[in-house]
């Protein structure tokens, strides 16, 4: 059981991630972004994720520095763009997002999405990163098993990180069952539906613990080995969020949010986001 937000998930490498950690898409304002990773690392938290599309990078970089906590004691996250795909491309994009930061060494970069054809030449670039120690690990975000068997055929190493939408309404069980048979950790951005939390079972469920619906379906993700990174620029959510350490769901709870499956995104589809 989970049951610190100090916890960490252990990747493929030995690295340790959180199993919390703050997203910051859509952050753009720097006092909100600042404000967000302040609040955050108050509550605990110790991993921000990030990515150069965000438009926060250099506004995440400057609030690690101002957060009171030493860099070490952090896991920043950030992605490659889809227009920045391809091997010397990624390269390039990489020592960009690595001066917004203002940070030596990345501790975990991420191809964002997969696209048509390009991600297998990204992917190259990122074992080169990894092997050259600027970053401590390497992952894919929304990849589905068809993108991760091309890695597994051309590429040298495994993805470490799997960043995907994951929540009741899309559970992703093929998805979830390879990346845990290939020692590849899922990760669940936009855990909480964009705010789609109105169902009678998230309800009754909550109930039964004292908890908020959010609360509820972040820690159903930590009970199915699944990292997650809820976005948030208000003090008081991010730490409602954190409270998410000091309880379990019982099995038939678990297996009743599983059963909200309706395969809905609120992101993109993968298999559409194509260039």
């Amino acid at each position: 059981m989970v049951s610190s937000i100090q916890a960490s998930a252990k990747l493929s490498n030995g690295v340790e991630m959180p199993w919390l950690g703050l997203g910051v898409w859509k952050v753009k304002v720097k006092e909100e972004v600042e404000r967000a990773v302040h609040a955050a690392v108050a509550a605990g938290y110790r991993s921000i994720d990030t990515a150069k599309v965000y438009g926060n990078e250099a506004d995440v970089g400057e609030a690690i520095r101002t957060c009171g906590v030493s860099r070490d004691k952090l896991f920043v996250t950030t992605k490659i763009w889809n227009e920045d795909q391809g091997y010397d491309r990624t390269l390039a994009a990489f020592e960009g997002s690595r001066k917004r930061l203002g940070l030596d060494v990345i501790d975990l970069l991420l191809i964002h999405w997969p696209g048509k054809d390009r991600y297998v030449d990204t992917w190259r670039a990122l074992e080169k990163l990894y092997e050259e120690g600027s970053v401590r690990a390497i992952g894919v975000s929304n990849f589905q098993v068809r993108h991760l068997e091309a890695l597994a055929a051309a590429g040298r190493m495994t993805p470490m990180v799997n960043q995907v939408e994951f929540h009741p309404l899309l559970t992703q069980k093929e998805l979830l069952s390879y990346c845990r048979a290939n020692g590849i950790q899922l990760e669940a951005w936009s855990p909480l539906m964009q705010g789609h939390l109105d169902h009678p079972a998230l309800a009754d469920i909550a109930a039964a613990h004292g908890k908020t619906p959010a609360q509820i379906v972040l820690r159903w993700d930590l009970q199915h080995g699944v990292v997650t990174i809820p976005k948030s620029v208000t003090p008081s959510r991010i730490a409602e969020n954190a409270g998410i350490f000091d309880f379990s769901l019982t099995d038939e709870e678990v297996a009743r949010l599983d059963a909200l499956n309706e395969n809905r995104r609120f992101g993109p589809n993968p298999d559409e986001m194509l260039f």
